[in-house]
């Protein structure tokens, strides 16, 4: 194995340095760790549950309060208000004889006097319930629904009425006056017109 030489007169070489190593690549970047939701305190908590009590309770109270209204308006039922039965007409010689007065139409009373006997005629039709119309020039009381038709006295004469008119009750209050009793009714069919509160003899 041979060595090496200078020659003479020739100074010495240095010897090369040795390489330098590759740099290393660099790292990949790591990703941002995601952020972490804080959590809830126990102030939240607390917060929370006393709002659904809340409202637990005051749909409770709301539902025993509707429920103690209902009871106590079914202990109250209604009350209708209905005109009195007993209608003061006025005295005997506020009507002529032979003449209907329709004055009281409205209560369902017509007043007729006719034969020296004062009587108080229902204003309904027997046959459909609506209300005829006396009509003064023909001396009868004509239904305008169906066409039936009533003489002076309330007997049914045509059209489908299948009765004659029904009469009220009839009498003096303690003024003289006179009074249709509506609690009362008469009908002719029964024989009740010859009861003697079905009608006064003036």
């Amino acid at each position: 194995m041979s060595e090496s030489t200078n020659e003479p007169g020739t100074p010495p070489v240095a010897a090369a340095p040795p390489a330098a190593p590759p740099p290393k690549p660099a790292a990949p970047a790591k990703p941002a760790a995601p952020a972490k939701t804080p959590a809830k305190t126990g102030k939240d908590r607390r917060f929370f549950l006393a709002t659904w009590i809340g409202v637990a309770w005051t749909a409770l109270t709301v539902s025993v309060v509707g429920m103690v209204l209902g009871t106590v308006r079914f202990l109250f039922p209604n009350v209708l208000s209905e005109p009195p039965s007993k209608v003061t007409v006025g005295f005997p010689d506020d009507f002529p004889e032979d003449k209907v007065t329709d004055d009281f139409k409205d209560r369902n009373i017509w007043v007729v006097r006719h034969s020296g006997i004062l009587y108080a005629l229902s204003t309904t039709c027997t046959h459909l319930g609506c209300t005829p119309n006396w009509r003064a020039e023909a001396q009868k009381y004509k239904s305008p629904s169906h066409g039936s038709g009533f003489k002076f006295s309330g007997v049914n004469f045509e059209g489908q009425a299948p009765r004659p008119l029904d009469r009220w009750g009839i009498g003096h209050d303690e003024n003289g006056k006179i009074d249709v009793d509506k609690s009362k009714k008469f009908e002719k069919e029964m024989g009740q017109w010859e009861n003697p509160e079905s009608y006064i003899k003036v």
